[in-house]
């Protein structure tokens, strides 16, 4: 059986865990608006090999990433490492609360692999965005995290594996 999750409800669901998560675990606000990130930027990928045929990416300036990371482990300052390891981990916990709140919805269990990370800008192959949320944060920069579809899918809704 194929179930649908409407692009309303999925964009809702993304935005509440992206703001919730990031404010609870590095202690910073973003607000959803139209600036885009610069040039130095991050990506962090994930794609669900279990429920949904779906992956999320977030791009983000790396001085927003390290602002994150900061706040995180107390430090004034974090190395590429830390930045890679909070990155991850951080985009983890995102992904399961935004797992959670689906499986909530449509009672599709959902998996997804390991974050990867990625210096610079990464799109998945194979992929297309479905709708991407901008967010800023107006010390430390901007961040885009984007629902990709596998190309074939119809840009509607997000479906579940039969």
């Amino acid at each position: 059986m194929n179930t649908t999750m409407a692009k309303e409800d999925l964009e809702q669901i993304l935005d509440q865990a992206v703001q919730d998560v990031t404010e609870c675990t590095a202690g910073v606000r973003l607000h959803q608006g139209d600036q885009s990130p610069g040039e130095d930027l991050c990506t962090v990928q994930i794609t669900f090999d279990k429920g949904f045929r779906t992956s999320l990416t977030l791009c983000a300036d790396t001085k927003l990433l390290c602002r994150m990371a900061s706040n995180s482990f107390h430090e004034e300052s974090v190395s590429p490492e830390d930045l890679e390891e909070f990155s991850k981990e951080y985009f983890n916990v995102l992904c399961g609360r935004i797992a959670g709140a689906m499986f909530q919805v449509t009672q599709v269990p959902a998996h997804f692999g390991p974050p990867a990370f990625y210096r610079g800008r990464y799109e998945p192959e194979g992929s297309e965005i479905q709708f991407m949320l901008t967010y800023s944060n107006e010390r430390y920069g901007g961040a885009q995290f984007i629902h990709h579809v596998p190309c074939s899918q119809e840009a509607g809704a997000a479906s579940n594996e039969d």
